[in-house]
């Protein structure tokens, strides 16, 4: 099963909301998901992003690949650069 980490859409018209989530790619984008890992707030002034950061650095460990948004969302809050230390321990 090949597993990607991506955004979930939640929140009501011209308001979005998103769950970073791990899923099975061929799941669709509000379907089926194995673990929640984070959350994204856009509307915020910044954008907010939290993120369980244990459960982000196993599933990345594991081979968890995330999508370009959420990449970029891991580089800006430190997280991808945890988890490539820790894979060269």
């Amino acid at each position: 099963m090949a597993a990607s980490m991506r955004l979930m859409r939640f929140g009501g018209k011209k308001s979005p909301y998103y769950r970073i989530v791990v899923s099975d790619r061929r799941s669709s984008r509000g379907g089926k998901f194995i673990d929640q890992v984070g959350t994204y707030d856009p509307k915020k002034n910044p954008a907010e992003v939290r993120f369980k950061e244990e459960k982000a650095i196993q599933w990345l460990r594991k081979g968890v690949q995330p999508t370009p948004t959420v990449r970029q969302l891991l580089i800006r809050s430190g997280i991808s650069k945890k988890s490539a230390e820790g894979k060269t321990e």
